[in-house]
């Protein structure tokens, strides 16, 4: 959790107002940080802080401020503004005074001078009226658990039993997780590497560590000499599942930025290509099997044309990690469920049943194909996967070691996932 100075808290609102406005204008938080004028890394991670702090509370801290205004704040920046101070005034109440006068300051180094008499009234009203209104809006069940009703109201159907444990998860810190280069370490070796800098971890599973608190990636132990690398424990199932050996054609269809691939090469020695439609997300493949040391022949592609790429060749095996809602990872991206539409998901369950054709194509007979998203939604994982077997009778799926439906169910140490592993019969 970030701290701030009396001081640094107003230039770090100012900032989070700035990127929350460009993220209530339709762009991703990633995006707007990465195009925010902020030259230094100290406020730019506490911007990042505080506008995940107000988009994990958006469901609430939207309808209070609704409540609060006379008439709606035209401007974006402005209204980002109170909508961070709003989320750090619940989460830090024993520091009132200092949030509201710095929310005041902040108001002016957005160039809102006029506009501090509005932000003080705003937030010294909501502070007298924090009980009514949390009464009034967590009656409601977007307000109470901070989604949209279409995302409630389809995990409820999909997980009748834990549907609200999924959204409590969402609410809180993700963890970070490593995976451990065993080419070049062991995990109990890493973990003894962790004690001696300080940082405290756990092992999960065979290669993976969680670490009792992030930190920054330059304070890892090993990390630019290739020792680990940052990644999800649900997500380092993808390599293993894929049940790949030394000397295999593999191909990762949608490989940026590149996590899933270098797992692939540290587990064998294969003739692993790597693909991605982004040329400047295939840069960052490239920057990230680098600093492993692991080689693979990276090219800009599309999925949905394969033998644009794939030279007549034939792979043995290949992975899929569709585009999706990814919503299995959204408290990491608290913006996304504010971005995402309900009509998004069929549209990219569409993508998806195409992609996962395209590349059965080029996929070689007694080959496997891993499909996979970060969703969990139905629509995009169990759904599009049954429609494909239904078309293709020689696509046979596998079992899944330690996983019955294939479905990663979000939790205290993992994000969801989704994976069916399915074999071309010859």
């Amino acid at each position: 959790m970030a701290t701030y100075s009396s001081h640094s808290l107003a230039q770090s609102l100012a900032a989070s107002g700035a990127v929350l406005g460009r993220v209530l204008e339709g762009t991703s938080l990633t995006a707007a940080l990465a195009a925010a004028p902020i030259d230094k890394p100290p406020l730019r991670a506490a911007a990042r802080d505080l506008a995940c702090k107000a988009l994990r509370e958006y469901g609430f801290v939207d309808r209070a401020l609704a409540q609060l205004l006379a008439a709606p704040v035209r401007d974006a920046a402005l209204r980002g503004l109170l909508l961070a101070a709003l989320a750090e005034l619940m989460h830090r109440p024993q520091h009132a005074h200092a949030t509201v006068h710095q929310a005041v300051e902040a108001a002016a180094l957005l160039g809102q001078t006029r506009a501090k008499g509005l932000v003080n009234a705003v937030l010294r009203s909501f502070q007298r009226r924090e009980l009514e209104l949390r009464q009034e809006i967590e009656s409601i069940e977007s307000g109470r658990y901070r989604h949209p009703q279409w995302w409630i109201d389809r995990l409820r159907a999909a997980y009748p039993d834990c549907w609200q444990a999924i959204l409590l998860q969402a609410q809180a810190h993700p963890p970070m997780s490593l995976r451990v280069n065993t080419r070049r370490t062991t995990v109990e070796g890493y973990l003894r590497e962790l004690e001696q800098a300080g940082l405290g971890g756990r092992s999960r599973g065979p290669r993976a560590v969680v670490l009792d608190r992030p930190c920054r990636v330059e304070l890892l132990p090993g990390f630019e000499q290739g020792h680990v690398s940052v990644q999800d424990v649900g997500a380092q199932l993808a390599a293993p599942l894929l049940d790949v050996s030394n000397g295999m054609r593999v191909l990762d269809a949608c490989a940026a930025p590149g996590g899933k691939c270098a797992h692939l090469l540290e587990l064998s020695d294969c003739d692993l290509t790597a693909v991605d439609i982004d040329p400047v997300r295939v840069r960052r493949i490239e920057e990230n099997l680098d600093r492993l040391g692991l080689q693979a022949r990276v090219l800009t592609g599309d999925a949905l044309a394969p033998e644009s790429f794939s030279a007549g060749m034939q792979f043995d095996r290949i992975l899929l990690d569709a585009p999706c809602t990814a919503s299995g990872v959204v408290r990491r991206h608290p913006d996304i469920r504010w971005l995402r539409r309900a009509s998004d998901v069929d549209a990219f369950a569409r993508i998806q049943g195409e992609m996962t054709e395209a590349l059965w194509r080029v996929l070689a007979p007694d080959g496997k194909l891993l499909y996979a998203t970060c969703s969990v939604f139905p629509r995009e994982n169990e759904i599009p996967v049954r429609a494909f077997l239904d078309r293709h009778p020689e696509a046979e799926r596998q079992p899944l070691p330690g996983l019955v439906d294939g479905q990663v169910r979000p939790d205290a140490e993992t994000d969801g996932f989704f994976y069916a592993l399915l074999k071309k019969r010859k």
